[in-house]
């Protein structure tokens, strides 16, 4: 069986690549953009699995980016990994076609989990709740 291809989508240095640390040998990585439109591009290209993006970025940010892939029939599942802990950004990036939302500061712990189950064909929401460790 081949491994999953995902197409990571982010403006802030060195976070693709912690995402890719956190991916290790178990999925193949086979983009890393750094604004939405391209993220379009790129996805519709190389169809990948399962798409890592950010929210905020330049140009166009993930939101939208989801919503045009999704209209251009991209079956790609879509986690957004992000700083922002509102809930009107988990239901915004849900509506636009997101199936996993994962902040920022539960990466490390939460990143595989919401991988396997959107890939599962489940939904996965990191805990809005901060950190107290």
């Amino acid at each position: 069986m081949s491994k999953v291809r995902i197409l990571i989508a982010d403006d802030h240095p060195g976070i693709p690549e912690l995402v890719e640390e956190i991916l290790g040998p178990t999925y193949e990585v086979i983009g890393n953009v750094r604004n939405g439109k391209t993220l379009v591009e790129t996805a519709i290209r190389l169809e990948p699995d399962l798409i890592i993006t950010d929210i905020s970025m330049p140009v166009l940010n993930g939101i939208e980016a989801a919503k045009q892939l999704k209209q251009s029939g991209s079956r790609a599942k879509i986690v957004f990994l992000t700083v922002h802990s509102d809930l009107t950004f988990i239901d915004v990036c849900m509506d636009a076609g997101a199936s996993g939302y994962v902040a920022k500061n539960r990466r490390d712990t939460d990143l595989l989990p919401a991988i396997r189950e959107v890939l599962a064909g489940r939904i996965f929401l990191s805990s809005t709740e901060e950190d107290n460790n």
